[in-house]
């Protein structure tokens, strides 16, 4: 899950006077997720997005990259619609992990049409994503960063993944948000890392999620993570919330078989270990940056490791306001029923500390606001 660090964001934005008030109103839910439509953008959607990790390998040296770019589109109000785009590469043989971002407001509501066809403007660079159902163009150069860059072309190697066998994930009593994914997308292409262009190819996984605001007003946290099995190619998403107000702890996931069978899983059907941590040079914030996966049921007992540590994102939001969270590319190592297996994985660990430091300081400001403009 990815909400958390949209909910800040979108807190922030909603700091223009008291007569801003977020809303869902516009937020429409099913039974169950019905494809393709559910691909389109949501008009005036509260919070939705096109989510993209994965592992790629140069195919003339077999040197690994990770890459993580999304498009997020939010209607604070039901009136506005904003966009916002990251895009982050991480290179483990430089030891280098380099980012991007943008947030805008839009001219106008975006339609929902199909193929899908997004864009944002950063400078003199233009970010895409174009397609549908697991075949899509991405096309980005970082703006920030000199010689950052991915043009590359997907299809699914795998069905698509309805969580909770419906395309609703049921988040405990908190929320309800849609949720699929193509959790194995074959990628070819050309990735650009330091100046250096080169011929890639490699696995994605990508998330589509709609409906996230309802959960802005909480203290949460979320803890996300992807794992995609060499043998067997099986792949794994589990996540934990944190609700910091309350001390409640939510678990859920999927596991997908070889064969595409999708079984649910509870919070009792897995268990998630911390083993090490990292602190951060920049921030100061001690995340998580090893763990322990066990799915007995499905007879798996995995380790997760970081790449390197350092891949932790600073985005700098609004009235000097910054946000930290970590999302990096990991290994995964560990047993299949007593066999040793391998994997990628991706994990992201916002800090829930922070975030609620920042809506703390957006309240400070929107409080301000109000006072100066006499609302």
């Amino acid at each position: 899950m990815k909400n958390l660090l949209l909910a800040t964001l979108v807190l922030l934005l909603t700091t223009t006077g008291c007569a801003l008030r977020p809303t869902n109103k516009h937020d429409t839910f099913a039974e169950r997720a019905q494809l393709p439509q559910e691909e389109a953008v949501h008009k005036q959607n509260s919070l939705e997005w096109w989510y993209f990790t994965g592992h790629l390998r140069d195919k003339a040296t077999g040197e690994t990259f990770g890459v993580e770019y999304v498009f997020f589109h939010f209607n604070v109000t039901g009136k506005k619609d904003w966009q916002m785009v990251n895009f982050a590469i991480t290179d483990p043989q430089a030891k280098q992990f380099r980012y991007d971002y943008k947030v805008e407001r839009l001219p106008q509501l975006l339609a929902p049409t199909l193929p899908l066809s997004l864009s944002m403007q950063k400078k003199a660079e233009r970010w895409t994503l174009t397609g549908q159902e697991g075949r899509y163009q991405l096309q980005a150069r970082m703006a920030d960063h000199a010689g950052q860059a991915i043009n590359l072309t997907t299809t699914p190697a795998k069905a698509v993944l309805l969580h909770n066998g419906t395309g609703y994930e049921q988040y405990g009593p908190t929320a309800k948000a849609g949720y699929y994914s193509y959790p194995r997308l074959a990628a070819t292409g050309t990735m650009e890392v330091g100046g250096k262009t080169r011929e890639v190819e490699g696995e994605l996984w990508y998330d589509r999620q709609w409906n996230c605001n309802s959960v802005m007003a909480k203290d949460l946290g979320w803890d996300w993570f992807s794992v995609q099995l060499d043998e067997p190619r099986e792949e794994i998403m589990a996540y934990q919330l944190h609700n910091r107000a309350t001390g409640q702890h939510i678990g859920g996931g999927s596991h997908y078989s070889a064969d595409a069978q999708n079984t649910h899983l509870n919070e009792a059907d897995f268990q998630l270990e911390t083993l090490e941590y990292w602190t951060s040079p920049t921030s100061k914030l001690r995340y998580p940056s090893k763990w322990r996966l066990r799915i007995p049921g499905k007879g798996y007992d995995l380790t997760l490791t970081p790449v390197m540590p350092e891949q932790e994102l600073t985005l700098k939001l609004f009235a000097g306001i910054k946000m930290h969270y970590w999302e990096g590319m990991c290994r995964v190592e560990g047993t299949h029923h007593g066999k040793p297996v391998t994997g990628n994985s991706y994990v992201e660990i916002t800090n829930r500390p922070e975030a609620k430091k920042a809506r703390k300081a957006a309240e400070t400001i929107a409080s301000q606001k109000e006072k100066a403009e006499g609302i």
